[in-house]
């Protein structure tokens, strides 16, 4: 029950994704890692590997989880950008399109 929201908002985001890399790429939801760990969404796209995690906002330490979590994908894939979409239902949520520097790694997060 954890992920269900998940998997209904990624498989709405890969619908939407469809007619963009439409035969040129593939998208996958949840897709799995070899030590089994599980990636929102996965996009294949001319030749690039793109890495979308996504998280409802339950505050900074949750949050923070989520970037490690990325940023280990990130690292397990030898990528060096990835992404976050962050679903944030507060009112006074500061909506908008940010990079993060981890390291050597970027997180391009957007919170809607």
């Amino acid at each position: 029950m954890r992920n269900s929201w998940r998997t209904r908002d990624g498989v709405t985001s890969c619908c939407f994704l469809k007619p963009i890399i439409n035969g040129v790429g593939n998208s996958y939801v949840e897709a799995e890692t070899r030590n089994r760990e599980r990636m929102d969404v996965v996009i294949g796209y001319r030749g690039e590997q793109f890495i979308i995690e996504m998280k409802i906002w339950r505050g900074n330490a949750y949050h923070e989880r989520g970037e490690e979590q990325l940023a280990a994908y990130l690292d397990y894939f030898h990528l060096k950008k990835g992404y976050m979409l962050s679903f944030n239902f507060n009112k006074n949520k500061e909506i908008g399109v940010k990079e993060i520097v981890l390291g050597d790694r970027v997180l391009v997060e957007a919170v809607v």
